[in-house]
C-alpha cells in the first residue's frame, strides 16, 4: 500500500509519516481537512523527468502543467528544480509572476483566452503563446500588431488519436473542443506565418490524460511531423519547437498499471528521432508537459471520521470532514482511491465501508467498499495519489472552507496555504447600493 503514497512515506509505532513527519501530529496541529505535500517527492520527480528526457534528447524543455495544482510555493519549487510552467489561465500566469518566475520559461495554453489575459501574457513576457483556434489567432494578431518585438507562438494541433482514457480526459480526439483539427491546420499556420506581429515557431498537441498506453503518442507524433513536412515543403515553414503535452498515467489503486517516466521518455524521444529521420527533418526542440505524474503521487488527503453509519444487509458508511468540495473526482468521472487508517496502520482490514463526504450531495462518496481495520469517530483517514486535480478543482459548496496545505520535508512541516476561514467566503460579497 505504501507504494501510492509520496516516496517518505513509512510506518512508525503504528502510524503513517510523511516526510518525516507523522500524520496524526500534523491532524492535531493543522486540523482536517489537511493535504500534505512531500518536498522530497516533488523535487526527486522534477529531477528525474530532467534527467530521463535530457540525456535521451539534449533539446528538451519539461514545463509543469499548472491545471494539476500549483500555488506560489510549489511554483518556487518548480522555478529551482529548472522546470518552465504550462498556464492556461491569467490567475496561473500571476502566480508564476508572483514567484518572478523565469517568463520565458512560460507557454500560455487554453482554449480561450480573453483578449486581457492575452494582453496580460504579452506584458509579462511569455516564453510561448499556444493558439487554439482562429478567433484566438486574429485577436493576437491584432494585439500585437503595434508591438516592437513578434509573440512566439505554437499552434495547437488536434491529431484525432484515440489515446484509450476515460471520455472526459481525451482532448486531442477529432471532436474536441481544443485545438485545430488537422483539416484546418494549414489554413492556421498561413494565417499565423502571413502575419508580421506573429513568430510561428512550432505546433503543440494534447492526445488527453491519465494514459498508460504509448501507441496514441506515437500516432499523434507520425502525424503532426507529417503535417510538419508538407509545411517545410509547400511554405518554407520552419520546425522549431515541437509540444506533446502530458498526460502520463499514474496507480490510484494498487492493481492499477504505473509506466515510469524513463519509458515515456524512451517512446517519445525514439519517435520523434525515427520520424524526423524518416521526412528529412532537424529534429525540433521537445517540450513535454506533465502535470498529474509531478504532483500526483506527492499529495496525501488526510480527514477525521465522524458519523459512521450502518446499513443492516447494504452497506456500512464512514463519513469524513471532508469530500467532493475538496475532491470531486470521484464524483466527476469515477475515479478510484485506496485508503488508510493514518492512527492504525498495523491494524488488520477487517471490514469493508464506504467513505462518504459531508456534501449535501448522495455523489459525494469518495471511496466506495474498501476494506480497512474497525473504524470509530476520530480515527484519521489518508488517501494517496491526490496531489493532483483535488485541490485544483475545489469549491466553496455548501459554504465549505477550502482545505490547509502543508508541505513536509525532514520532519518539519510548512504551512503553504492556511485554512479558508468564514470571512475569506464573504469577502468579495456586496450588500446594498454601490
Amino acid at each position: 500500500m505504501l507504494k501510492l503514497f509520496p516516496q517518505t512515506a513509512q510506518i512508525k509505532d503504528n502510524h503513517l509519516i510523511i516526510g518525516g513527519c507523522d500524520a496524526t501530529a500534523l491532524a492535531a496541529e493543522f486540523g482536517t481537512p489537511l493535504y500534505i505535500y512531500d518536498e522530497t517527492s516533488l523535487r526527486n520527480r522534477c529531477a528525474e523527468y530532467r534527467k530521463e528526457f535530457t540525456r535521451r534528447y539534449t533539446k528538451s524543455l519539461i514545463i509543469y502543467a499548472c491545471k494539476a495544482y500549483v500555488n506560489r510555493a510549489l511554483a518556487q519549487i518548480f522555478k529551482e528544480e529548472g522546470l518552465g510552467l504550462d498556464v492556461v489561465s491569467g490567475g496561473e500566469l500571476a502566480i508564476a509572476r508572483s514567484v518572478d518566475f523565469p517568463m520565458e520559461l512560460v507557454y500560455f495554453n487554453g482554449n480561450n483566452k480573453s483578449r486581457s489575459e492575452l494582453e496580460y501574457a504579452l506584458e509579462c513576457g511569455v516564453g510561448r503563446i499556444v493558439v487554439d483556434n482562429l478567433h484566438e489567432l486574429s485577436q493576437l494578431q491584432e494585439i500585437t500588431k503595434k508591438r516592437r518585438s513578434r509573440a512566439k507562438i505554437l499552434i495547437r494541433l488536434s491529431p484525432g488519436v484515440d489515446p484509450h482514457t476515460h471520455a472526459h480526459l481525451v482532448t486531442g480526439a477529432v471532436d474536441s473542443k481544443f485545438g485545430f483539427p488537422m483539416a484546418q491546420a494549414e489554413e492556421a499556420m498561413v494565417k499565423a506565418m502571413s502575419s508580421p506581429s506573429l513568430e510561428l515557431i512550432g505546433f503543440h498537441f494534447h492526445i488527453g490524460s491519465q494514459i498508460f498506453e504509448f501507441t496514441p503518442y506515437q500516432q499523434a507524433i507520425d502525424a503532426i511531423l507529417d503535417f510538419a513536412s508538407k509545411a517545410i515543403s509547400k511554405h518554407g515553414f520552419k520546425l522549431s519547437e515541437l509540444s506533446i503535452g502530458g498526460g502520463l498515467g499514474i496507480a490510484y489503486t494498487q492493481d492499477s498499471p504505473s509506466p515510469t517516466v524513463g519509458e515515456f521518455a524512451e517512446v517519445i524521444t525514439t519517435a520523434i528521432l525515427k520520424k524526423s529521420e524518416a521526412i528529412k527533418i532537424e529534429p525540433p526542440r521537445l517540450i513535454v508537459e506533465p502535470g498529474r505524474s509531478v504532483v500526483g503521487q506527492a499529495g496525501v488527503a488526510l480527514y477525521t471520521a465522524g458519523a459512521i453509519k450502518q446499513i443492516e444487509g447494504v452497506r456500512k458508511y464512514v463519513i469524513v470532514d471532508g469530500g467532493m468540495s475538496d475532491n470531486i473526482r470521484p464524483a466527476l468521472y469515477g475515479a478510484k482511491y485506496e485508503a488508510v487508517v493514518a492512527n492504525n496502520m498495523s491494524g488488520k482490514r477487517l471490514e469493508k465501508v464506504t467513505i462518504a463526504g459531508k456534501l449535501c450531495e448522495s455523489g459525494d462518496i469518495l471511496i466506495r467498499d474498501i476494506e480497512l481495520p474497525k473504524i470509530e469517530a476520530g480515527d484519521l483517514i489518508a488517501i494517496p495519489c491526490c496531489g493532483a486535480y483535488c485541490l485544483a478543482m475545489g469549491s466553496n459548496y455548501n459554504a465549505s472552507l477550502k482545505p490547509t496545505i502543508v508541505l513536509v520535508k525532514e520532519g518539519k512541516a510548512h504551512l503553504i496555504r492556511r485554512r479558508e476561514s468564514y470571512e475569506d467566503l464573504m469577502h468579495c460579497d456586496i450588500i446594498g447600493e454601490p
